[in-house]
């Protein structure tokens, strides 16, 4: 019985050291997951504003293709349209009805 109680403080410090140990492990592999994920996110960031000004690069060159002017060009120079002149306009006039 005597043999008993003198490894039970051995025993106790062998539990402990091992919980010890495991929690260590599991710290320093969260705090390497919490690295990796944050590393994701800023690419992820990066790439977000990336985007962003790609597209407002792309706003504006839609905005510029079109505008009345480049219409009016584009249908000159590539459709050969022309503005029809006076005598080849007709005018309806709407009835307003009583």
């Amino acid at each position: 019985m005597e043999m008993m109680t003198k490894r039970q403080p051995v025993l106790l410090t062998l539990v402990f050291a091992i919980v010890c140990v495991i929690s260590a492990v599991a710290v320093i592999y969260t705090k390497h997951e919490s690295r990796k994920l944050f590393v994701s996110l800023e690419q992820l960031n990066a790439e977000r504003d990336a985007l962003n000004i790609e597209w407002g690069q792309l706003q504006i060159e839609q905005s510029t293709w079109a505008t009345h002017a480049r219409i009016e060009q584009v249908a000159t120079d590539e459709l050969s349209l022309s503005r029809p002149n006076a005598r080849q306009l007709n005018v309806i006039a709407r009835r307003t009805s009583p």
